[in-house]
C-alpha cells in the first residue's frame, strides 16, 4: 500500500534526522521559537474557514507546481482569506521540506499546519523549532497508544493537532481519543480512491464541540457549499488552487457562495 511505503521512508527520515540534530537539541530550537499563533481558533469563524495548503506534487497527482517558493503562494492565500494554512514538509513523496514551512510561517501572519507523516515524538519538538501552530496526526498510521502520546507530546509544546480519519471506525477512535479537530480526508491515503459523500456520511458521528474539517477533492465552489450543508467548520484545499496560475484567485472564486 502507498501509506506503507510512506510511513516506512517517513521512519528513515527520521532516523537520519535525529543524528543530524539530536532531541536534545531539537528541543531547545523549540522552546525559543515564537508562541504558537492558534491554529483552532482561526478555524473558528461565522462562515466556513480555508486551510489553504502549500504543495508541489503528490503520490495521486504528481508534479502540481514544481519549483513553487513559499512565500509568494501564502501570501496570496493571506490576501484572499485563507483562515490558515498547511505546508506539506514530507520530501521523497510531496517535494516539501521544514524549510517549506519556516518560510510560509514567516511570510504571513496566518497559523501554519505541519502537513506530514507523523510516527515518532521527536517530529512534535521538531514542528515547533520550524515554526508550526498544528501538526497532522492521521489515524489509519497510528495505534491508539501512538496517537495518545502524539497528542500529548503537541500538548507539551502548545501545538493544536488535526487529527484526520478516513471512516467510521477512524472517526469513533478520533473522537475517543479527544481530538479537538477532526478531518474527514475524502482521499483513501491506503488506495488513493476519492469518495466525496463522506464527510456527509460521517459529520453526525463528530460532537459538536469539536471542529470539523473537510479534506482533499474539493474542486468548486458548489463543493464548500455542499460542506457547509453539513455543518463542517473548515475546509483543507491544495491541489485545486496550486495547479493554476493564480492560487490566490482559485481561492477567492472556491469562497464564493454559489
Amino acid at each position: 500500500m502507498i501509506l506503507d511505503d510512506i510511513l516506512a521512508e517517513t521512519r528513515r527520515t527520521v532516523a537520519r534526522a535525529k543524528e543530524v540534530r539530536p532531541l536534545g537539541q531539537v528541543q531547545a530550537e523549540a522552546a525559543a521559537a515564537l508562541p504558537p499563533r492558534g491554529f483552532a481558533a482561526a478555524l473558528r469563524r461565522e462562515d466556513i474557514a480555508c486551510i489553504a495548503e502549500f504543495k508541489r506534487r503528490s503520490p495521486s497527482a504528481g508534479w502540481i507546481r514544481e519549483g513553487a517558493e513559499p512565500g509568494p503562494v501564502v501570501q496570496a492565500y493571506q490576501a484572499a482569506g485563507a483562515a490558515a494554512l498547511s505546508v506539506l514538509t514530507d520530501g521523497p513523496f510531496f517535494g516539501g521540506s521544514l524549510a517549506d514551512l519556516h518560510s510560509a510561517r514567516g511570510a504571513v501572519a496566518l497559523p501554519a499546519l505541519r502537513k506530514d507523516f507523523m510516527v515518532d515524538p521527536y517530529q512534535v519538538p521538531e514542528a515547533r523549532a520550524a515554526g508550526a501552530d498544528a501538526i497532522l496526526l492521521i489515524v489509519a498510521a497510528l495505534e491508539d497508544a501512538q496517537l495518545a502520546a502524539l497528542l500529548d507530546e503537541a500538548a507539551r509544546w502548545q501545538l493544536d493537532v488535526l487529527v484526520e480519519a478516513h471512516d467510521a471506525a477512524e472517526v469513533d477512535r478520533a473522537v475517543a481519543l479527544g481530538a479537538r479537530i477532526v478531518g474527514v480526508n475524502h482521499r483513501d491515503l491506503r488506495t488513493f480512491q476519492m469518495d466525496m459523500t463522506l464527510t456527509e456520511r460521517l459529520r453526525d458521528r463528530i460532537p459538536a464541540d469539536r471542529l470539523v474539517v473537510a479534506e482533499s477533492g474539493i474542486r468548486t465552489a458548489a463543493d464548500v457549499q455542499r460542506m457547509r450543508n453539513v455543518g463542517v467548520d473548515a475546509i483543507l484545499v491544495g491541489e485545486n488552487l496550486m495547479r493554476g496560475g493564480d492560487p490566490g484567485a482559485a481561492l477567492r472564486a472556491l469562497l464564493v457562495r454559489p
